[in-house]
């Protein structure tokens, strides 16, 4: 997975292309059907609650997307990605999910895969919001995707 110093892909879909040229913006990566994913679905949206500009790339299509958004309470901008993947394959994920922060510049600042509370809170952080998770918020402090 590209890390911190890394350039984050240059994409468009969904009519979205490079979201972070207005901003820092928290790029996250998932899959409908990730348990994980739908476990860290909360703290996504409560980074973009907290103020961070997030942007969600669903491997999934659209109509699967809004499903998911409604069970799980992951409401902020989300495109739908293709397979063959290729932003995530030039962002060298092997797992979902996974959260790029990228400057305007679009230079990684951090990166975090999987669910790991450290992680997703040190992109909160980074990004200039509240952490997500906490010991008492029922989640594990960290699960592979």
């Amino acid at each position: 997975m590209l890390g911190p110093g890394d350039r984050a892909p240059s994409f468009a879909l969904d009519g979205v292309s490079d979201p972070w040229s207005d901003g820092t913006t928290v790029l996250v990566f998932f899959k409908v059907t990730c348990p994980v994913c739908q476990l860290a679905a909360p703290k996504v949206q409560a980074l973009a609650d907290g103020g961070a500009t997030v942007v969600a790339i669903g491997e999934d299509p659209p109509e699967k997307l809004e499903t998911y958004a409604a069970k799980y309470g992951q409401r902020v901008p989300t495109v739908s990605e293709p397979a063959p993947y290729a932003v995530s394959d030039a962002s060298g994920l092997d797992a979902v999910p996974a959260g790029l922060l990228v400057g305007a510049d679009g230079e990684l600042a951090d990166a975090v895969a999987g669910w790991d509370r450290d992680g997703w809170n040190r992109v909160a952080a980074a990004a200039g919001v509240s952490p997500v998770s906490d010991a008492g918020d029922g989640l594990p402090a960290f699960r592979p995707g």
